[in-house]
C-alpha cells in the first residue's frame, strides 16, 4: 500500500500534467447552471446542464468512465465516453476521488436506469492532493474524526445533517424569542471581571490596555445592565468559555443562550420556556420523545416538579438549608468522595446533589435551592433560606435554569463579599466581586426573570456527547 507521501507525490504529478496541458487546476469561478438537486428534480433526458461537485468515486470501464459528483445537495453520476467527451484521455489520467470538478453535457439515462449527466466537456475546479478515505470505511477513530471533521462530514451524511440540525435548533429558539418581542443583543467576550456563574475562567492579556482579561463565562451581568438601561426583554446566543474539565456533558467553549425579561416572575416565565423546548424539539427532530442517558423523556407530557431540599433529605438525611460542614464531610466520606481543605458547605452539598440528579429522568422543574448555591437569584419570599431558581432536569442532568433575578444592591454586595471570601481561600470557581455591577444595581434595576441554556440541550436531544455535537471540538495539537 502506497504511503501518504507517495500518494501526494503522484497527485502532484497529475496536477503538473493539467498545468502542462494549459489548464488552471484552481480557477476562481465555476459555470454551474444549477445545483445537483435541481438537476435531478427537473430531470429531462437530453436537456443541457453544467454541474459541479466533488468526485466521491470514479470507475473506468474501457472507453467509458463513471464519476459520482457531490455538490452538497445531491449526487449525480457523470458519464465520460471516449467518443463524446473532450480531452477524455487527460480526464482519465488526472481525475480521481476528492477532486472538485465541473462537467457540462446533457441529461441521459444509463442502461441500468440511472439518471446521469453525459459529459461532453469537463474542467478541474480544485485538484485534490490527499487521498480521501473510502465512504465504506470512513474514519473510525474518534480523535481523527474530530481533527478532520471536514472529512467526517463529507463521508457521513448524519454528521452533515447534524450541522444542519444545529442551525435549525438555534434559529428556532431565536425565532421563538423574536416573535415574543425580545431584543437580540451581542455583549463583550473579553471581560475584566467574570460573572453570572461559578466557573474557572480563561485568562489572557490585552496588550493595548496592558491588563489581564478573561473570556466570559456567562452573558448575565451585561444583560442585566441592558435591562437597567431601559430595554425590557433581551436575549443572546453566543459562545461562553469555562476552563474546567471535559466530559460527555461538559466542554470549555460552547454555545449558550440567555434571556432576561423585566417586570416578570420566573413562575410565569417557565411555561414559556417549556413551550420553547417543545418548539425547538419539534422543529429540529420532529418528535417530543427522546432517550437521554438511559432515561425515556417525553417533552410533550406534563412536566414534573422536584423540591431540592426534600430530595436531599430523603437521600442523605439532612436539610441543606441548615446543614453544617461537618455533616457534609461525613456524607462525602460515606460516599467515598474525596475533597480538600478548601471545601465549603455549598461545594460539598452540590457534589452530593449530583448523585441524586443523575437518577431523575424528567422532564421536570427543580426548585428550593439554598441561597449559598446561587449568588445572583432573589430569595424566596416564603422561605428566604432558598432562592427563586427553577432548574430544568432532563435525562439525569441540568439542562437549563431560570431565576427571579436579584435586584437588591445591599443583598448583592453581601453575596459578592461571601463569594470573594471563597476565592480568597483558594476557590477559583467562586464568582468574582463585580462592584461596577453593584453600582449599576444601586442606580435601580427592575424585577426580572432570567433563563439560560447551553448546547448541552442540543447534544442531549441529538443523542450524542457535547463534543460530538459540536462542529469543531477543541483538540490538543499533535506533537
Amino acid at each position: 500500500m502506497a504511503s501518504v507521501e507517495e500518494i501526494r507525490t503522484e497527485r502532484i504529478k497529475k496536477l503538473e500534467a493539467l498545468q502542462a496541458a494549459g489548464i488552471n487546476p484552481y480557477p476562481a469561478e465555476s459555470n454551474a447552471t444549477m445545483n445537483n438537486a435541481a438537476f435531478l428534480a427537473a430531470f429531462a433526458e437530453g436537456s443541457p446542464a453544467t454541474l459541479v461537485g466533488r468526485v466521491m468515486s470514479m470507475r473506468h470501464i474501457g472507453a467509458i468512465a463513471f464519476a459520482q459528483i457531490y455538490d452538497g445537495t445531491e449526487r449525480v453520476q457523470a458519464v465520460f465516453h471516449k467518443e463524446t467527451t473532450a480531452d477524455f484521455a487527460l480526464a482519465m489520467e488526472t481525475l480521481e476521488a476528492g477532486d472538485f470538478l465541473e462537467v457540462s453535457g446533457s441529461a441521459m439515462v444509463t442502461k441500468t436506469g440511472a439518471q446521469s449527466l453525459g459529459a461532453t466537456s469537463w474542467r478541474m475546479l480544485a485538484k485534490s492532493l490527499q487521498a480521501m478515505p473510502t465512504e465504506h470505511f470512513g474514519i473510525k477513530d474518534e480523535d481523527e474524526r474530530y481533527r478532520k471533521r471536514y472529512l467526517d462530514m463529507l463521508l457521513d451524511e448524519n454528521v452533515r445533517n447534524r450541522v444542519r440540525r444545529r442551525s435549525i435548533f438555534w434559529n428556532t429558539i431565536r425565532s421563538f424569542l423574536l416573535a415574543r418581542d425580545y431584543t437580540e443583543v451581542y455583549t463583550p467576550i473579553l471581560e475584566t471581571k467574570t460573572g453570572g456563574a461559578e466557573a474557572r475562567p480563561f485568562v489572557t492579556h490585552h496588550n493595548a490596555l496592558d491588563i489581564d482579561v478573561y473570556l466570559r463565562i456567562s452573558h448575565e451581568l451585561w444583560h442585566k445592565k441592558i435591562i437597567a438601561g431601559g430595554i425590557p426583554k433581551v436575549f443572546e446566543i453566543g459562545q461562553v468559555f469555562r476552563n474546567e474539565g471535559m466530559s460527555h456533558e461538559h466542554a470549555q467553549d460552547y454555545v449558550h443562550m440567555e434571556l432576561y425579561e423585566a417586570f416578570s416572575d420566573a413562575r410565569t416565565g417557565v411555561p414559556m420556556i417549556i413551550d420553547m423546548y417543545r418548539a425547538a424539539a419539534q422543529a429540529t427532530w420532529g418528535t417530543m420523545q427522546f432517550t437521554i442517558n438511559d432515561h425515556n423523556v417525553d417533552l410533550g407530557a406534563d412536566w414534573g416538579k422536584y423540591d431540592y431540599n426534600e430530595l436531599m433529605q430523603e437521600k442523605f438525611g439532612f436539610d441543606p438549608r441548615t446543614v453544617t460542614l461537618d455533616v457534609v464531610k461525613e456524607k462525602l466520606d460515606a460516599e467515598h468522595i474525596a475533597y480538600d481543605s478548601s471545601l465549603d458547605v455549598g461545594r460539598g452539598v452540590d457534589t452530593l446533589w449530583k448523585l441524586i440528579r443523575k437518577t431523575l429522568g424528567g422532564p421536570a422543574i427543580l426548585t428550593g435551592m439554598p441561597v449559598y448555591l446561587e449568588p445572583l437569584a432573589k430569595k424566596n419570599a416564603a422561605d428566604p433560606r432558598t432562592v427563586d431558581r427553577f432548574q430544568i432536569i432532563l435525562g439525569g442532568s441540568e439542562v437549563g435554569k431560570a431565576f427571579n433575578e436579584l435586584n437588591d444592591p445591599i443583598d448583592q454586595r453581601a453575596r459578592f463579599e461571601h463569594q470573594q471570601s471563597l476565592r480568597d481561600k483558594g476557590d477559583d470557581e467562586a464568582q468574582m466581586a463585580d462592584w461596577e455591577y453593584v453600582e449599576a444595581m444601586e442606580y435601580g434595576m427592575p424585577p426580572m426573570f432570567g433563563f439560560g441554556v447551553s448546547e448541552r440541550l442540543f447534544a442531549f436531544l441529538e443523542g450524542v456527547s457535547i463534543r460530538e455535537g459540536q462542529i469543531f471540538p477543541l483538540m490538543k495539537p499533535r506533537d
